[in-house]
């Protein structure tokens, strides 16, 4: 069987072999369309690749885990990591190997190249679903371009495709890819056209930058922008960039170059550059008969044509889309740079000092009516600390992502997380109270005298050292919840639980500086020069994604802590005048019964809750997502309030839908965790590998499935929890009463 075709030789017949945009190239190239070089990877080629290979079934495992609908944007990234850590690490089997080699080697020896993805139903005139895959960018040497084709293979699974699944049709029996291997054109400036707008018909749009096309389209170099009247290709407006940097070829890919002096002021295109670009545009449009984006860049004043694609109103960017949110979350990494600058500088020291000033304040000296106004300001204050996190905090998680690529692509290993080891042991607050807490436990462990002065409610005197640790902890971090929903009130609380640590043997967090720095030297081991440079400052951003994970949400729960004070402090006077009915008001209704005293909420009839049967008719075996390597076993404990959370002993399986960062202090004393929620980047995820606990994520209606009390499994290698059956005689019968079976 033949693997590749000539852009010259492509019929008809051979769309659904070599794909959309594959195709889409050979009709412009003999259309006499400036086009480069290309040689046409077939769909065979994949197809026999996972047939010979045997992945296709470990494919087929991973997308499976879970109902499509049912995965967050983590599980799908998780998922994708798994399926492109099986691509690195498989070969191609001999004979793809050997014939792919040599066409490669015929069409484009010492020739640097661009990999594209072109997969069957890409670029169709009923679906465009631009930047789901990945292209390769400079890739030079045979070796170097097989390995992009298996990785362009890859991304037919990436999380964007996944976010996509339904509308590709992905399936592993059905779905393949073709590949471009194209010859690069290093054009002096580049960029897209779309020769209908998509915000106006009757107009078309440039946008052009100095240097390469990948920093346009990935989003780290701002374009230049041309609006033209289409009947007259007359130029409507221009609005010009920053142009403060561009895109280069360089020995290995591509690196971002400040543009001199002349070129920043200069617009890439002078208006008959855009004019051009424009009638050849229409050329495109007229040759498909349908409106056309097309990718384009210029060399020594000649216009090439790098791909074309039908404009559609479907796709990632429709509006209404809310999956469209989930891709602006794939950055590049300069904008990830940027981004890191403006949350350390800007946006953290601001949402510090908001939480700061909201603890500070006397709610118990305004009025009734100043309290329901200071309500309101700090739901709008926790709206907009909310509003900044989606849209910032939250896209930085995304530097963990990007240095974990860059890490398994560059050492290839067994474990796709293990590029996690190297971002433990930073500096997150949760760990910092947990310490704190561990040393108080410590001594008292070591203490009998201070253990006995504590149960007996005895909490100064005995140990100087305990006592100042203890009003550290209170006047660093307050309650155990850090004033958030899950907030615990009173002294009590803590020392019961320093009672419970003492008792159970010490936690140890997994990672230490030494282990760390020898994982970070071999790592960067593997790059030379400008490389491991960047390969240093991608795991720099990496670590500061990974600590900012953790700390984002203290503060943001600080904020959250603040309003809820000034709720609290509401209810606590309404209480006077409407008894248990002020428990259930919301913070609308904390605000308008202060201010009217006459006022009651209107509350509907509660709904009876469903009788138990006296059955135990569930299911034992549960998969989710990998997330904590190792196997536990143990009583679960679920924790479906903020009491529950303080009831977990050691050697628990703490089973819930979240773990925020306010309930670290219960990581430690668990022998594993399962959660609904799902994902490596979740912060039950992260915290259970700094402790080495195993963990499952991504399990729906966990919480509710398992009960405490039972005895439940946890296999964090391969995302199975197992709930063991009860024996007849434990039916029904409470945790407590049956602890002693069960242990």
């Amino acid at each position: 069987m033949t693997y590749t075709l000539p852009l010259d030789r492509v019929e008809p017949r051979d769309r659904e072999r070599v794909g959309g945009k594959a195709y889409s190239l050979s009709r412009m190239a003999r259309e006499g369309l400036p086009v480069p070089e290309a040689l046409l990877v077939t769909v065979d080629a994949y197809r026999d690749y996972l047939r010979g290979t045997g992945i296709g079934e470990a494919i087929a495992l991973e997308i499976n885990r879970k109902i499509a609908d049912q995965m967050r944007w983590e599980e799908m990234w998780d998922a994708a990591l798994r399926i492109r850590n099986l691509f690195l690490r498989t070969p191609l089997p001999a004979g793809i190997r050997a014939e792919l080699a040599r066409a490669i080697e015929e069409s484009f020896r010492d020739v640097a190249v661009v990999v594209r993805s072109s997969a069957p139903g890409e670029d169709s005139a009923q679906a465009s679903f631009a930047g789901l895959h990945e292209s390769f960018v400079n890739v030079r040497g045979t070796d170097a371009i097989l390995d992009r084709i298996r990785l362009v293979w890859a991304s037919l699974w990436s999380d964007a495709a996944l976010l996509y699944r339904k509308e590709l049709g992905l399936d592993i029996a059905r779905s393949a890819m073709a590949v471009i291997v194209q010859e690069i054109v290093e054009g002096d400036r580049s960029g897209v056209v779309f020769s209908v707008s998509p915000e106006n018909p009757s107009q078309a749009v440039i946008e052009a930058v100095h240097g390469l096309n990948q920093g346009l389209v990935d989003g780290s170099v701002e374009p230049d922008r041309w609006v033209l009247d289409r009947g007259s290709g007359r130029i409507l407006s221009h609005r010009s960039a920053a142009r403060q940097k561009a895109l280069y070829a360089v020995d290995s890919g591509v690196e971002a170059r400040p543009l001199p002096a002349a070129l920043a002021a200069t617009p890439p295109l002078d208006p008959e550059e855009v004019l051009l670009v424009f009638r050849t545009v229409l050329d495109v449009e007229r040759f498909f008969g349908s409106p056309q984006d097309v990718e384009w860049t210029i060399r020594s004043g000649r216009l090439c044509l790098l791909q074309a694609r039908p404009i559609t109103t479907g796709g990632p960017t429709a509006a209404g889309d809310p999956r469209a949110w989930n891709l602006t979350l794939r950055r590049s990494f300069e904008n990830l740079k940027a981004l890191r600058q403006e949350v350390e500088g800007r946006w953290l020291p601001a949402m510090i000092g908001d939480a700061r000033a909201l603890a500070g304040a006397d709610l118990e000296a305004l009025s009734d009516e100043e309290l329901a106004a200071e309500i309101e300001r700090r739901q709008s204050l926790h709206a907009k600390w909310n509003d900044i996190y989606y849209a910032a905090f939250i896209p930085l998680a995304h530097g963990i992502r990007l240095f974990g690529q860059a890490y398994n692509d560059a050492l290839r290993p067994e474990d796709p997380y293990e590029f996690m080891d190297l971002l433990g042991g930073t500096e997150m607050i949760s760990l910092e109270r947990n310490r704190l807490l561990a040393r108080m436990a410590g001594r008292i462990r070591g203490n009998p005298q201070l253990a006995e002065a504590l149960r007996r409610g005895t909490l100064a005197g005995t140990d100087t050292a305990f006592d100042e640790d203890f009003e550290r902890f209170s006047r660093t971090f307050g309650d155990l919840g850090c004033g958030t929903d899950r907030c615990f009130s009173g002294q009590g609380a803590l020392v019961g639980l320093l009672l419970r640590m003492a008792a159970a043997p010490p936690a140890r967090e997994r990672f230490d500086a030494g282990g760390i720095e020898r994982r970070r030297e071999a790592f960067l081991a593997r790059f030379e020069g400008d490389a491991r440079q960047r390969a240093s400052e991608m795991l720099d951003l990496g670590r500061a994604s990974y600590r900012l994970r953790d700390n984002d949400n203290i503060h943001l729960g600080k904020i959250e802590g603040g309003l809820l004070a000034a709720v609290a402090e509401g209810k606590r006077r309404l209480s006077g005048r409407m008894g248990a009915e002020s428990r259930d008001l919301s913070a609308e209704e904390t605000a308008r019964a202060l201010r009217d005293p006459a006022w009651r909420p209107k509350r509907g009839v509660p709904r009876p809750c469903a009788e138990e049967t006296g059955a135990d008719l569930r299911v034992r075996q549960l998969r989710g997502q990998p997330a904590g390597p190792g196997i536990a076993s143990g009583p679960a404990r679920v924790i479906s309030g903020p009491e529950d959370l303080l009831e977990i002993r050691a050697g628990e399986i703490l089973v819930c839908d979240a773990i925020d960062p306010n309930m670290t202090f219960a990581v430690p004393l668990a022998a594993g965790i399962v959660e609904r929620r799902g994902g490596m980047l979740i912060h039950g995820a992260i915290i259970a590998r700094e402790y080495g606990i195993p963990c499952v994520t991504g399990i729906p209606g966990a919480a509710e499935v398992i009960r405490t009390g039972d005895r439940v499994s946890v296999d964090g290698w391969l995302g199975i929890v197992t709930i063991e059956p009860r024996l007849p005689f434990e039916r029904n019968i409470g945790y407590r009463e049956t602890k002693g079976v069960d242990d």
